[in-house]
């Protein structure tokens, strides 16, 4: 009879796969009821470096860094986790929050049948209008996550909204989306190493807003930008209220491809050249060399975060917290560059810039590692995420 049931001491297990656009992540952790998450193993596989960005190719490579996480993860696992989750970054989805309105002259009852059918033709549009963005031969996509993140009758905001009357209803919801091809081909591969038909999937866009906002509760307005190795994410959020979502294809490796390019050096050359700058280790005649070259690319990276600022701000400032996510030897390069923006000239920041970089220090009170486990960042935050999701 013991075999059906989990021994008291026996902890939850749950599997993460992290997708971004450079690298393929993969841990797994211990769920914490009325506690903090914590990571028992955790590996990082870069995706082979591409000269130059092929889509077909990029999906290849990537799919090809996450069989080697799963094979390493499968081989190295004791114990057989229980649920399966993979957050995924850009490219690798789209989202957006999108605002719901039904107004009519005479008192109406708000159900969730009328819910749904609203939701759903939602969803449809968002659907026609990104379909284009992904490259699945079939053209067909799926929904991988729906929030409701408001509903307000009569402009009032409410919790318990159902079978009400109203003559006005509003609702703000986050939807996620993903090609349906992609989504088949990192299901395949996990099922290959762990036998799972269930991967949950998810947004990092949509995990780091949770663990921000609930981390720092006196902060309701503020910015994320998750800065990946082909793509800038920037995320506006305002009174607890993930508004808008926007990307440019500026991340860290184009950066190694220009510098490759402008001293005609190997990609791996340039990567090491730059990590030498970015510490002050390289000789003077290279750091001289590196110098205006580097500048003018982070001013270029700079100009995509200030247009990306511009046209998500609209006629609202723009939050003065900026929480980023990024590699961690990476942090200060990038939070040095949005330092030097003085958007307040333009009047649509609310003050000067404060910039909290989200890594494993700054949730150090809310994640624990086993130890000599590696400490990724973005796994810690999708463990948070998770663990308060399921518990």
């Amino acid at each position: 009879m013991g075999i059906f049931f989990k021994r008291k001491d026996e902890k939850e297990l749950v599997l993460i796969f992290d997708i971004r656009s450079s690298s393929v992540g993969a841990a797994i952790f211990e769920v914490q009821k009325m506690g903090v998450p914590k990571i028992i193993l955790s590996i990082r596989e870069p995706i082979v470096f591409q000269s130059e960005i092929n889509i077909d190719n990029f999906l290849f490579l990537t799919i090809k860094a996450l069989e080697i996480v799963a094979s390493k993860v499968s081989i190295m696992s004791t114990s057989r986790p229980k649920k399966v989750f993979c957050i995924l970054s850009s490219p690798w989805y789209a989202s957006q929050t999108r605002t719901i309105k039904l107004e009519k002259n005479t008192p109406f009852v708000f159900t969730s049948k009328l819910a749904n059918e609203l939701i759903k033709k939602e969803i449809s549009i968002f659907e026609e209008e990104h379909i284009k963005n992904f490259s699945d031969t079939n053209n067909k996509t799926r929904l991988i996550e729906f929030k409701n993140m408001k509903t307000l009758l009569n402009g009032y905001q409410t919790s318990d909204p159902f079978n009400k009357k109203t003559k006005k209803l509003e609702m703000i919801i986050f939807i996620s989306i993903a090609g349906d091809q992609i989504l088949k081909k990192i299901e395949e591969t996990i099922f290959r190493h762990f036998h799972y038909s269930d991967v949950k999937f998810s947004s990092f866009a949509m995990a780091s807003f949770v663990v921000a906002r609930d981390m720092f509760i006196d902060q309701d307005s503020f910015l994320l930008v998750d800065i990946g190795g082909e793509v800038t994410d920037i995320s506006m959020i305002k009174k607890n209220i993930l508004n808008y979502s926007i990307s440019y294809p500026l991340g860290y490796n184009f950066i190694i491809r220009r510098i490759a390019d402008s001293l005609n050096s190997t990609l791996d050359e340039a990567k090491s050249l730059i990590s030498l700058y970015r510490d002050d280790h390289a000789e003077e005649s290279t750091q001289k060399k590196l110098e205006p070259i580097i500048g003018k690319l982070k001013m270029e990276w700079l100009k995509g975060f200030q247009e990306s600022l511009v046209n998500i701000s609209s006629d609202i400032s723009i939050p003065a917290t900026i929480f980023i996510t990024v590699d961690q030897d990476l942090a200060d390069f990038f939070s040095k560059i949005i330092k030097t923006e003085q958007f307040n000239q333009y009047t649509l920041s609310e003050s000067e810039f404060k910039i909290i970089f989200l890594g494993t220090q700054t949730l150090n009170d809310i994640i624990v590692f086993k130890d000599k486990i590696y400490r990724d960042p973005f796994i810690a935050i999708e463990a948070i995420y998770i663990n308060r999701f399921i518990c």
